[in-house]
C-alpha cells in the first residue's frame, strides 16, 4: 500500500523510527531492486498482447517505488511514433483535473522538477525526456512536482522514458536512482517488443488496406465489364467503397441540370440543379440511420444545401467537413444527418468541368483521410463518372434511335407493299450470290484436282524413252480424268437444266421389274469389287411405270453408285420395290438399303445439296450424285428421302434412300 501523505510534525515525529530501522530498509530495497526486474521479464514473458504489455509494466514499476504516478513511453525506432501508457495511485484516480496546461518551458525550466537518472545524459535523452512529458502531461489529474526519469537503450539507440512522478516536492534518493537504473534493459527489450510489435501492426493494417483497395479496384473493374443496369451497379460500387475503406455510411449522388445545355457558370453563381440519390450504404452499427434512410427524401436542389454549393464555389476538389459546427455545415441537407455523421466528406463526379454529382463517405468518428484512400475514390469517382456519361450517352442514343424508328415505322407503314416486295428481292438476290460464290468455290476445286492430273499425264507422256507400258498408263489417266471431266460438266448443265425447268419431261412407257433387273445386273461387278451381295424384292406382277427413262435411270444409278460407295464389306444390299394406292395416288416405291456409316440428323439435312459429301473416309466423287437424284426426282413429280438406323451392340447403321413417284404421268 501507498505511504499516506503526512504533515511535517509527523515526519518529525517518525525521523527516530525511520533512522533506527535504516538497516531493515536498505534490506528490503536490494530485495526490491531484484525482485523488479524479475518482474518485468515476467510481464515480457506471459502478457500475449503488446498492447497490455506497457500499462502492465507501468503498474509494476508505480507500486513497487511507491509513487504517485508513473509514465512510461515506448518510442518506434524507425518512424519515432510514441507510445505511452501510465499508472495513478488509487488515491488520484477519483480526482477531476485542477492543473493548468502549462507552456513547454514552464514545465523544464520554471518548476526545477526533472531528475535523470542516467549516468550519460545526452541532448538526445534530454530532448526525448521532455518530448515523453509534454505528450503525458495531458493525461496526469494532478501538476507534477518532482520527477525522476531515465532514457532506455536499446542496441544503442533510445527507445523509451521511464518518469517517476510525484505531486508534491521530493528528494529522490540514490537508492531509488539505482533501482531505476536497474530495470533500464529489461524495459528497453519490453520497449523494443512493444515497438516491433507496432511495426507489425501498422505493416498488417497496411497491408489489409492495400488489399481492400486491390478487390475494390476488382469489382469496378468487374462492374464496369458487367450488363448490369446503371443504378444497379451504382448502388454496387458504393456499397463496395463504403466497406473497402470501413465508413459508417456512403451515398452517391447524381445531379439534373435545369439547363442540360450547362457547362461552367461565374465562379460564385449556383446552377438550378436537382441532387437524387441513386445509392447508400449504412454500417449495421448504426441502425437508427439506417431505419430513417427511407423516410429521408431522396432528393433536395442543391441551392438548399451549404456543402452541395462548395462543389461549385470550390470546384474540382473534395469537401471535408470535421464537426457539425464547422461553417459549411450550417445548411445542409437533412439527408446527409450531419449530428450523427460529423466527419463527412464529399468527392465530386466530373466530366469536362461538369460537375455529374458526388459521393458522400461519413464517420461518426474523427479521421485523417490518408493520401492512398483520397487517390483511390479520386479513380472511383473518375470512373462513375465515365460510367455515368457513357449510360446517359447510350440513353440519349436510345432516344434518339426511338424517335427515328417511330417515324421509318409510320414511313414503313405507308410503303408496306412496296418494302415487302423489295425486301423479297433482296433475300432473293442474297440467296443467289450465296449459291454463286458456293458454286465457284467448289467447281474450282472439282476442276483443279483432274486437270492437274492430266497436266502431270501430259508432261510424263513428253519425257524421252519412255516405256510403252507407261504411256498406257499415263494416256488410261488422261481418258479417265478427261472422262471426270465430261461427266462433271454434264452433271452441271444437267443441274442448270432441271432447276431452270427450261424442259418438260418426255414420258415414256416402261416394265419397272426389268428395267429394275437390267440395271442391278449392270452392277453386279461392282458389287463383286466390292465384295456385297444383293437382295431384291419386285411386285408379283409387272408393273407398267410411265416416266421419262433416261431421268429414272439414272436416279437407279446413282443411288446404286452411292451404295457400293459407302456401304461396308460382306454385307448385302437390298432393293424393294412396292406399288401403293393412297388417297387416290398411284405410286411405286423404290427402297434402296445398305449397312454402312450412320448419317446423322445435322447430315441428313444437307445431303442432298451439291459439293455436300459424306463424313468419314476419302472416297472419290464430285458431290453432285444425291444432287442431282434431287433434282430428277423433282423432274418427274416424285420425292425422295433418307433414314439411317443405328444397328444394335454395332458402330454401323442401315441407311435407307426411298423414292416415291406417280405410276402414271400427270395430265397436260
Amino acid at each position: 500500500m501507498k505511504k499516506p501523505l503526512l504533515s511535517p510534525q509527523k515526519y518529525i515525529n517518525n525521523g527516530q523510527q525511520l533512522h533506527t530501522s535504516s538497516g531493515n530498509m536498505m534490506q528490503h530495497q536490494k530485495e526490491i531492486a531484484d525482485i523488479l526486474p524479475q518482474k518485468i521479464n515476467k510481464i515480457i514473458a506471459n502478457t500475449p498482447l503488446t498492447s497490455s504489455m506497457l500499462p502492465e509494466v507501468a503498474h509494476t514499476i508505480g507500486v513497487t517505488f511507491n509513487i504517485d504516478c508513473c509514465l512510461v513511453t515506448a518510442v518506434s525506432d524507425t518512424s519515432g511514433e510514441t507510445i505511452t501508457a501510465y499508472w495513478c495511485s488509487e488515491q488520484f484516480l477519483g480526482l477531476s483535473q485542477v492543473k493548468e496546461i502549462l507552456a513547454h518551458k514552464e514545465l523544464l525550466f520554471e518548476l526545477p522538477v526533472v531528475q535523470c537518472a542516467d549516468q550519460k545524459l545526452t541532448i538526445e535523452d534530454i530532448s526525448l525526456i521532455q518530448k515523453t512529458l509534454v505528450s503525458g502531461w495531458q493525461d496526469i489529474p494532478l501538476p507534477m512536482k518532482s520527477v525522476l526519469s531515465i532514457s532506455t537503450r536499446f542496441n544503442g539507440q533510445s527507445n523509451g522514458v521511464i518518469s517517476l512522478i510525484k505531486f508534491q516536492p521530493y528528494q529522490w534518493q540514490e537508492s531509488e536512482i539505482r533501482r531505476l537504473q536497474s530495470i533500464n534493459s529489461c524495459c528497453a527489450i519490453a520497449f523494443a517488443q512493444i515497438a516491433q510489435s507496432q511495426i507489425l501492426a501498422t505493416q498488417k493494417q497496411h497491408l489489409h488496406k492495400a488489399n481492400q483497395h486491390h478487390n475494390l479496384i476488382q469489382q469496378l473493374t468487374i462492374f464496369n465489364r458487367s450488363k448490369l443496369g446503371l443504378n444497379q451497379m451504382l448502388q454496387l460500387l458504393i456499397t463496395s467503397t463504403a466497406q473497402a475503406l470501413e465508413v459508417d455510411r456512403g451515398l452517391l449522388i447524381l445531379f439534373k441540370y435545369a439547363d442540360p445545355l450547362f457547362r461552367n457558370l461565374p465562379q460564385q453563381q449556383i446552377p438550378k440543379v436537382k441532387a437524387t440519390l441513386v445509392g447508400a450504404w449504412t454500417k449495421d452499427t448504426h441502425t437508427t440511420a439506417i431505419g430513417e434512410l427511407d423516410n429521408l427524401e431522396q432528393f433536395f436542389w442543391v441551392s438548399d444545401c451549404s456543402l452541395c454549393q462548395l462543389l461549385f464555389t470550390d470546384p474540382g476538389k473534395p469537401i471535408m467537413t470535421n464537426n457539425c459546427q464547422d461553417e459549411n455545415t450550417s445548411n445542409p441537407a437533412s439527408l446527409f444527418a450531419i449530428e450523427e455523421f460529423p466527419q463527412t466528406m464529399l468527392m465530386p463526379l466530373e466530366s469536362q468541368g461538369k460537375v455529374l454529382g458526388f459521393v458522400v463517405l461519413q464517420q461518426a468518428t474523427t479521421r485523417n483521410w490518408e493520401t492512398t484512400d483520397l487517390n483511390l475514390i479520386k479513380m472511383l469517382c473518375a470512373q462513375l463518372s465515365d460510367a455515368v456519361i457513357q449510360s446517359q450517352t447510350l440513353r440519349q442514343v436510345q432516344t434518339l434511335v426511338d424517335e427515328r424508328t417511330q417515324q421509318l415505322k409510320r414511313s414503313l407503314e405507308v410503303q408496306a407493299k412496296l418494302y415487302e416486295r423489295t425486301r423479297q428481292y433482296v433475300e432473293q438476290l442474297q440467296k443467289l450470290n450465296d449459291l454463286k460464290d458456293e458454286f465457284v468455290s467448289n467447281i474450282s476445286d472439282r476442276l483443279r484436282y483432274p486437270l492437274t492430273n492430266m497436266l502431270m499425264s501430259i508432261r510424263n507422256l513428253r519425257l524421252p524413252g519412255i516405256s510403252p507400258e507407261r504411256q498406257d498408263r499415263y494416256l488410261n489417266i488422261l481418258e479417265s480424268e478427261c472422262t471426270k471431266e465430261i461427266n462433271l460438266i454434264n452433271d452441271l448443265l444437267t443441274l442448270k437444266k432441271l432447276e431452270s425447268h427450261q424442259e418438260a419431261p418426255q414420258f415414256e412407257s416402261l416394265d419397272l421389274n426389268t428395267k429394275i433387273q437390267n440395271l442391278l445386273t449392270s452392277f453386279d461387278q461392282q458389287f463383286i469389287d466390292q465384295e456385297l451381295s444383293i437382295s431384291v424384292e419386285l411386285p408379283n406382277q409387272p408393273l407398267k411405270l410411265q416416266t421419262e427413262v433416261e431421268s429414272f435411270d439414272r436416279i437407279i444409278q446413282e443411288l446404286l453408285t452411292n451404295v457400293c460407295k459407302y456401304s461396308e464389306h460382306d454385307t448385302t444390299v437390298r432393293v424393294k420395290v412396292t406399288h401403293q394406292v393412297a388417297d387416290e395416288l398411284d405410286q411405286v416405291i423404290i427402297k434402296v438399303t445398305n449397312t454402312g456409316r450412320g448419317i446423322s440428323e445435322e447430315e441428313a439435312a444437307y445431303i442432298f445439296d451439291k459439293f455436300r459429301r459424306g463424313k468419314g473416309r476419302w472416297i472419290p466423287g464430285t458431290g453432285l450424285g444425291l444432287a442431282l437424284v434431287k433434282s430428277l426426282v423433282q423432274h418427274l413429280n416424285g420425292a425422295i428421302a433418307v433414314e439411317s438406323i443405328p444397328i444394335p451392340d454395332s458402330q454401323l447403321s442401315e441407311v435407307s434412300f426411298t423414292l416415291t413417284i406417280p405410276l402414271s404421268s400427270p395430265p397436260n
